[in-house]
């Protein structure tokens, strides 16, 4: 019998926490600005205790911050929460941008050979 291999929790990793779609989307719609739960739960199709759960995740990785606002909680986008992602991601630029030269260069040749034809 294999043992399980332990996993970071949801919660305290930024990776595993918008590794979940409808957490993505719930960022995505709070870069336009402060949303109630209610209102962000009806947008996306899920019940309020639903985006409530996905809402307490990204909090907790620091994705998202809440204030009062009379009776109603708005949550907010903390985009600084992504830097982790931002950094790791950033670490492929450079194989995107060889690529891209690769591209241009292979166009050109392309380009030149037509017009010898």
């Amino acid at each position: 019998m294999m043992a399980a291999v332990a996993r970071a929790a949801t919660t305290s990793d930024v990776f595993n926490a918008i590794a979940e779609p409808q957490r993505r989307e719930i960022l995505a719609l709070l870069r336009a600005g402060e949303w109630p739960v209610t209102d962000l739960a009806r947008e996306l199709g899920m019940t309020q205790p639903g985006a409530s759960k996905h809402l307490r995740v990204l909090r907790e990785v620091g994705l998202v911050r809440v204030r009062g606002a009379g009776k109603q909680r708005l949550y907010g986008l903390d985009a600084r929460g992504l830097r982790p992602v931002h950094e790791w991601v950033g670490g492929f630029e450079r194989f995107w941008n060889e690529s891209f030269d690769r591209l241009d260069t292979y166009v050109q040749d392309l380009k030149q050979t037509r017009q010898e034809e």
